[in-house]
This record gives C-alpha cells, sequence and structure tokens, in this order.
C-alpha cells in the first residue's frame, strides 16, 4: 500500500516532518510544501536526517512554494524532486492513502 505523507511545517519550528520520517515507511513518498520546504534546504542541520530518509523514501517539494520563498532548486538536497500543482494532484491520486502532519 502506498502513503502520500504530506508536510507543511518547518522542521526548524515544529517536529513535523522528523516525526513522518519517523514513521513513514520504505517506499512511501513525502510532498513538503508551505513552510515544510524548508526541510529540504541542503547544508542545514535536518539535511542529514532528510538524505538518510531518502534512501527508502521519495521525497518531493512544491515548486510554487519554493518559488514564493525565494528558494532556487539548485539550494535543495540531492534528490529531491520538484512538483507543481498538477505534480501535487498526481502524487495523491497515485497513492492508496494520504497523510498530513500538522
Amino acid at each position: 500500500m502506498s502513503i502520500l505523507h504530506i508536510v507543511n511545517k518547518s522542521p526548524f519550528e515544529r517536529n513535523s516532518l522528523a516525526s513522518c520520517l519517523g514513521h513513514a515507511l520504505d517506499g512511501s513518498s513525502v510532498l513538503l510544501f508551505e513552510d515544510g520546504v524548508y526541510g529540504a534546504i541542503k547544508g542545514t542541520s535536518f539535511s542529514d536526517t532528510l538524505g538518510a530518509a531518502m534512501a527508502s523514501r521519495s521525497v518531493y517539494v512544491l515548486g510554487p512554494d519554493l518559488a514564493a520563498r525565494g528558494i532556487d532548486e539548485s539550494k535543495l538536497v540531492d534528490g529531491v524532486k520538484v512538483v507543481d500543482y498538477a505534480g501535487f494532484v498526481d502524487l495523491s491520486a497515485e497513492s492508496d492513502k494520504v497523510q498530513s502532519w500538522l
């Protein structure tokens, strides 16, 4: 069963992303949007955690939310995929379940 986990909180303000990664099963997908996109920036205290999780999970960020925060795609942890709103819908539709982390 495939699960899409979505996180909209910065890992520097809440533990939503850390909790998500701790519970997401291998093969799951994680989508970061709104302030959650800060968790995908390389060179931060969270980037090693995200990189390790990506060995068995796919991680996506919402491109318009990166742009709204002035974050260039080149600043992302290697392997993080950028999707648009249609990609968000596709990820949701392709998954058996969607879990939001608050």
